[in-house]
């Protein structure tokens, strides 16, 4: 396990651990991401000026408690979201959750490789494939060298989109007529309010609930905390801020889209490139991790793997995929909910991963899976919070009932 620098058959020592700020560079490139610009723009034109700032703060800050949560329980015990699974779900029964995070984390990369192909292959005239091919293998190479290389990656992007983005965001309010304008548009189109909230909240709510496969590597569960609420609640606002700015001036939510308007191609190709970068191989990282525990073998080999399969299958994913990815992350939230409800209730068998005796399946984590989604689908309120609540909660009433009788030797078996 020593030459497993993901560690993704155990936990992370304390002497490969690191600070907060490698962390939170880590966690803030995972969220510098065009799909929440995306969603950004749409509840900028769709909302009030004073609506939209509170449906993102409020969004957002459900996001950081929420992935607060998981990234206490990752730094606490040095686990992957797939190892937590294991006393929730069982050893085997963890298999459903990691293969869940894991292909849609594989689709998503390759959904990703072609969001930064399509433009610019459309502003360059240059080849797609190609395009595809070269920004596939970058990304997927960088992946391989692990946490490390994530931390690089990330401290050079998020200044740099964090500076740029606001440079042309500062030029697309200017051009308007300034925030006083943009504060008396009348939403031609109103989104109803509870609606834009669950479209903040579900922007990054399965990818959040991955947390603990990088902030596992915290020194202290505080620093875990910190960092994921910093990442949702700073780092996503922003995005939604850029979208929201870039679609009210210029009808465009993702800032690349409205950087190559304003005529800074090169500046538009490097942010939409690192943009993209940093959430891909945060994304390969994890899927690497998911099937590492399903399969048994090496994470950084399976991420490699699943960066060619995305690359390979990018704009067929982009064309095609995203509905069906969509809906399979329907299930991922209450996967979350049912780690925590676990941790929260059973905390004293996560003092030794080594030693845990863990159930093969539990049935009763698989069926507060489904009505997680069942609950998010028809419950009244915030969709994804519903999934998250639900799962936890059938998961905390059920598991007592259905595991009443002190299980036996033969019905457990070592993590």
């Amino acid at each position: 396990m020593s030459s497993d620098k993901n560690y993704s058959h155990g936990p992370v020592p304390i002497s490969a651990r690191k600070g907060g700020l490698a962390l939170t560079f880590v966690m803030l490139g995972l969220t510098f991401f065009s799909a929440s610009m995306w969603t950004g723009g749409t509840l900028g034109t769709g909302l009030s000026f004073n609506d939209f700032f509170l449906a993102v703060l409020i969004g957002n800050l459900i996001l950081g408690i929420y992935t607060a949560f998981l990234g206490y329980i990752g730094s606490k015990t040095g686990l992957t979201t797939h190892l937590l699974a294991r006393y929730s779900f069982g050893i085997r029964g963890s298999w459903l959750p990691s293969f869940l995070l894991g292909s849609t984390q594989v689709g998503w990369f390759g959904v990703g490789v072609a969001m930064f192909a399509v433009p610019v292959s459309k502003a360059t005239g240059l080849d797609i494939n190609w395009i595809i091919g070269i920004s596939g293998i970058l990304m997927t190479v960088t992946v391989f060298f692990g946490i490390s290389a994530l931390t690089i990656l990330s401290i050079i992007a998020v200044p740099a989109i964090g500076i740029l983005g606001s440079y042309s965001v500062y030029m697309a309010v200017t051009d308007v007529g300034g925030l006083s304008v943009l504060k008396d548009v009348i939403p031609a189109q109103p989104i109803d309010f509870n609606l834009a909230l669950a479209m903040v909240v579900g922007s990054f709510i399965s990818a959040g609930t991955l947390t603990a496969d990088f902030v596992r590597f915290g020194r202290k569960p505080k620093i875990a905390v910190l960092t994921a609420l910093i990442a949702f609640f700073l780092g996503n606002s922003l995005m939604f801020i850029f979208g929201a700015a870039g679609a009210a001036s210029l009808g465009m939510a993702d800032i690349s889209d409205v950087m190559i308007a304003q005529g800074l191609l090169l500046p538009a190709i490097i942010v939409l490139g690192l943009n993209i970068w940093t959430t891909n191989d945060n994304a390969l990282y994890a899927s690497g991790l998911g099937f590492a525990n399903i399969t048994g073998l090496s994470s950084k080999t399976l991420s490699v793997v699943n960066g060619l399969v995305g690359t390979l299958f990018a704009l067929w994913l982009y064309n095609n995929f995203v509905g069906w990815l969509t809906f399979l992350s329907a299930a991922i939230p209450p996967i979350g909910g049912i780690i925590i409800a676990d941790y929260l209730m059973y905390r004293h068998r996560y003092a030794a991963f080594d030693l845990s005796k863990m159930r093969d399946v539990n049935i009763s984590a698989i069926l507060a899976v489904a009505v997680g989604v069942i609950a998010g689908s028809w419950l009244p309120g915030i969709v994804p919070i519903n999934a998250v609540l639900g799962g936890a909660v059938c998961y905390a009433i059920l598991n007592p009932l259905f595991n009443r009788r002190r299980a036996t030797d033969s019905e457990m078996s070592r993590a």
